[in-house]
């Protein structure tokens, strides 16, 4: 035997293409998400402009780029240079040389990506940009097609997937009562965050259907994982079980990168053999006794070294799985390495969506010309079809499915308001509709709305998706000050 054939996975070299390729995909999305909408949200003149946040930090606990300068032209360079690696890994450029070029180039994008995240505030703060950023790290070190799959790094990216959906089966048995009674799936599909275009129809599934769901997200999350780590041809078919429930995910909702990660992930288990059986396209090793380029010893000595690392900063989510007081979507280093997931925890039973409006009336009285902003994502005309956006992210549409949740009287928020006041073309260009066309509001407000799903019935009489109701106005009407109004 071959002293590092323990070592080598040569049968896994399709999930290894999918592996890379996949992570790249998703980092071109994510900097080109952050390309559109950083500069607006975060830039020198957003909502929450980084360089006040860096003045105010004197020392970043986080590594960043940003951290000594921040400019939108920067911000840009960054990503364009993010968009430029990671579109040559989905072609597979780096992968055609030594193992430590596309090491490098994966690890370019954790570090650009990281440097974004680290300075992106409320409007980073979600688990998929952590979870992106472990990925980065880890497939770089699957080497290239010059040698084979190091199989220390697949346990490790099967690790990854599980401490995903275990952690996010956990976080729901600690959670809401809902998940326990089989009840969550009652309200998910209308009160999630950003619903998708098939989002009402799985509202509208019977509720035994609902409870199926449950108890069917349940078993994907708390017992399939284990069987990740089995012998083929289980560990293949427990990760077909993990991508056909996060299909079911991407058809039913908005949840940005979060589920085609994990179906990335769940290649880490498919080996080529068994690939090959069920989807017969799927090339695999002529034969399978013919000799494959051997692992060199520097690279084996890499790969192993960082295996080391990861597995001990293994300790914290372990640990943290174990806890009671099991925290969610959290990092226990400044490297973002080997962190804890979860979502969901416990479930909305109502959906209060704010809406936001303007008038040109002198006087911001109930019956003036108020014109609603019509955002991309969220739910706000009744009438309108929710699009499917994922796994692209609408950072500022998803902020406003918090505030009802939270507080409205969120800094960025008035930030907002204040940017439609001065009718700011980049945070204009955020909105799926400018009800003024370009042209300044007198005054804007915010309302509280009850949204819920129409039944079949009202759709077919009314034309309806959506049934609201107003609650209250959550923020008086607001001016600019008279010296800065156009024309005065």
């Amino acid at each position: 035997m071959d002293w590092v054939s323990w070592f080598e996975a040569p049968d896994y070299e399709f999930a290894r293409q999918v592996l890379q390729r996949g992570t790249a995909t998703l980092y071109f999305i994510a900097f080109l998400s952050s390309l559109n909408q950083f500069p607006a949200l975060l830039g020198e003149h957003g909502l929450l402009p980084v360089p006040r946040y860096v003045d105010g930090h004197r020392i970043l606990r986080r590594p960043s780029l940003f951290r000594w300068k921040y400019s939108d032209t920067l911000l840009r360079a960054v990503c364009a240079a993010g968009l430029a690696v990671s579109l040559a890994l989905v072609g597979g450029l780096p992968q055609l040389g030594p193992p430590w070029l596309p090491l490098a180039a994966f690890l370019v994008l954790w570090l650009l990506y990281m440097s974004i995240v680290n300075v992106g505030q409320t409007f980073y703060g979600f688990g998929w940009e952590m979870l992106l950023l472990e990925m980065g790290f880890t497939v770089g070190f699957l080497g290239s097609d010059q040698t084979p799959p190091p199989r220390t790094i697949l346990v490790l990216l099967v690790w990854l997937l599980f401490r995903l959906e275990f952690g996010a089966g956990m976080i729901k048995i600690h959670g809401g009562s809902e998940w326990r009674d089989l009840t969550a799936l009652y309200y998910h599909h209308e009160t999630q965050p950003m619903p998708g275009p098939l989002s009402r129809q799985a509202h509208l599934l019977p509720k035994a259907m609902h409870r199926m769901e449950v108890l069917g997200n349940h078993f994907a999350q708390l017992v399939v994982p284990f069987f990740l780590f089995a012998p083929q041809p289980l560990a293949t078919i427990a990760a077909g079980i993990v991508v056909f429930t996060q299909l079911w995910l991407v058809g039913s909702g908005n949840f940005a990168w979060l589920n085609w990660s994990a179906i990335v992930l769940a290649f880490a288990a498919v080996s080529d053999p068994v690939a090959h059986a069920v989807l017969p396209f799927i090339p695999q090793r002529p034969n399978p006794a013919a000799a494959v380029p051997q692992t060199p010893v520097w690279w084996l000595a890499v790969v192993l070294a960082v295996t080391v690392l990861l597995l001990v900063l293994s300790y914290w989510p372990i640990r943290n799985l174990l806890s009671r007081g099991q925290l969610m979507n959290a990092s226990f280093n400044r490297w973002q390495l080997v962190n804890t997931y979860g979502a969901f925890g416990t479930v909305t039973r109502h959906r209060v969506e704010i809406v936001v409006e303007g008038t040109q009336s002198e006087v911001p009285v109930d019956e003036a010309d108020w014109r609603e902003y019509g955002f991309k994502g969220k739910p706000g005309d009744v009438r309108r079809l929710p699009r499917q956006w994922a796994p692209y992210h609408l950072r500022l549409d998803w902020l406003m499915w918090f505030l009802p949740l939270r507080t409205v009287h969120e800094e960025w928020f008035y930030a907002f308001l204040g940017k439609l006041l001065d009718a700011d073309p980049p945070t204009l260009r955020l909105l799926r509709q400018d009800p003024f066309d370009g042209a300044r509001p007198r005054w804007v407000r915010a309302r509280s709305f009850l949204y819920r799903f129409a039944t079949r019935a009202e759709f077919r009489e009314t034309g309806q998706r959506w049934i609201r109701m107003e609650l209250y106005e959550v923020i008086a009407p607001l001016s600019l000050p008279r010296s800065r109004r156009r024309g005065q």
